[in-house]
């Protein structure tokens, strides 16, 4: 089993920072894939940033450059970094667990069993 708890969402101009933080514990077999994903009112969920126990990241093209997935205290705390803010990233920023998978499916909600409860991030124009 593993538990996973968001914080750090909010309300934001566009232009600003937010960084949202998930403390992780459970079974580390069930924690090799980490990410942080996302779903907007009315769209399907989707992968915004993955990162490995090796420090290997992966993030969605809508964020390169401006979100940054970092992890610590032995993978114990995931962090979100995300900056430059748009309307566009306004959504319930989820984050999420799995155990080994397949690679290139480090973005597809499949890979992973395990969910926070969600915490929202709103940006506004």
């Amino acid at each position: 089993q593993v538990q996973l708890v968001e914080s750090g969402g909010g309300s934001v101009q566009a232009g600003g920072s937010l960084r949202l933080s998930c403390a992780a514990s459970g079974s580390m077999y069930s924690r090799v894939f980490m990410g942080w994903f996302r779903q907007a009112p009315g769209k399907e969920r989707e992968g915004v940033a993955s990162i490995l126990r090796d420090g290997t990241t992966t993030y969605a093209d809508s964020v390169k450059g401006r979100f940054t997935i970092s992890q610590a205290n032995a993978r114990n705390t995931l962090y979100l970094q995300m900056n430059s803010l748009t309307p566009e990233d306004t959504a319930i920023y989820y984050c999420a667990a799995g155990p080994p998978g397949r690679m290139d499916w480090v973005l597809r909600s499949s890979n992973y069993n395990y969910w926070g409860q969600g915490t929202q991030v709103t940006v506004s124009s």
